[in-house]
């Protein structure tokens, strides 16, 4: 790379993680960012481009035009397409740029990820281990591989929470993999308590006997929380989860539970995007859960 404070940065996948990290960067002082997303030329990308020119992102006219002169790429693209996002920049990176792999997939797809790229890129296993929103580019980050430590001083100078573990490839996948069968093994739990709770009219009690358990937890806030996540996001964290279940069968495990999350995640992603569910996410933990119900009920009517 020519200077360190000033790396020329591309994403390959340019959805809310992509945005969100361009975002921060810019108003670092990164001035050159390109990039590119599959939904670009279509009508779908619409919003897409129109965030990446109101960011001052460079629209790229194909995955080789974002990766021209590039130091740094960010591969921010949905779980299932990682793999075809290392093949489509593999023939046009020059110069040893940095591929971060921000995905969350699991070890063993990473893996693939970096064999794909071979010596035409450093790639770095990297987990993000927070939700991008708020802190954006700050979002806790854990870097993975032999090329995690070269690249940390550049990216702490771009203000990026980052932090090397120990381990090849793959290691960083691995937390960010594990770990989800908790976090979203929680969120699928608390869509059905709290739904199975509101049908039987003890929402309040039920609510209130989880403190009995977890006094350290806010249950109501927590169970709004989670149901708008799954409502917002559950699609995509379905694909996750699947990852999370590849995961779990990499360390010879049967996912019992992550199965049973991936179709939760699924169906409120579904759910969620209903206007009805879409306008409850502001009014509140009652009205989110009766919309949900009502939702739920009519696809098993239809």
């Amino acid at each position: 790379m020519t200077r360190q404070n000033t790396p020329r940065v591309s994403f390959i996948g340019f959805g809310e993680a992509g945005q969100a990290i361009a975002a921060g960067l810019r108003e670092t002082g990164v001035e050159c960012i390109a990039a590119w997303d599959i939904l670009f030329p279509e009508n779908a990308g619409a919003k897409l481009r129109g965030a990446a020119e109101k960011i001052g992102v460079r629209i790229a006219s194909s995955a080789a035009d974002a990766m021209r002169d590039t130091d740094v790429v960010i591969a921010a693209v949905t779980a299932a397409s990682s793999t075809e996002a290392a093949q489509s920049v593999a023939p046009h990176l020059q110069g040893s740029a940095y591929y971060l792999d921000i995905n969350s997939v699991s070890p063993g797809r990473k893996q693939n990820s970096a064999k794909l790229l071979g010596s035409a890129a450093r790639y770095v296993d990297v987990a993000v281990i927070a939700a991008i929103h708020p802190a954006r580019h700050r979002t806790p980050m854990l870097l993975a591989g032999p090329h995690a430590e070269p690249i940390v001083p550049l990216l702490q100078e771009l203000q990026m929470k980052v932090s090397v573990v120990k381990g090849d490839i793959g290691a960083a996948a691995a937390i960010k993999m594990i770990r989800s069968v908790m976090i979203k093994g929680i969120e699928a739990l608390t869509y059905e308590c709290f739904l199975a709770a509101s049908r039987a009219g003890v929402l309040d009690e039920v609510t209130a006997s989880l403190k009995n358990n977890y006094p350290g937890v806010d249950w109501a806030k927590m169970s709004e929380y989670n149901l708008e996540r799954m409502a917002s996001h559950g699609e995509r964290r379905a694909a996750e989860m699947e990852e999370s279940a590849a995961t779990l069968r990499e360390l010879g495990l049967d996912p019992l539970m992550v199965e049973a999350t991936v179709k939760d995640q699924r169906a409120m992603g579904r759910i969620g995007r209903e206007d009805k569910v879409r306008a409850s996410l502001i009014e509140g933990r009652a009205a989110m859960l009766d919309a949900i119900g009502t939702a739920k009920n009519s696809r098993h009517s239809a």
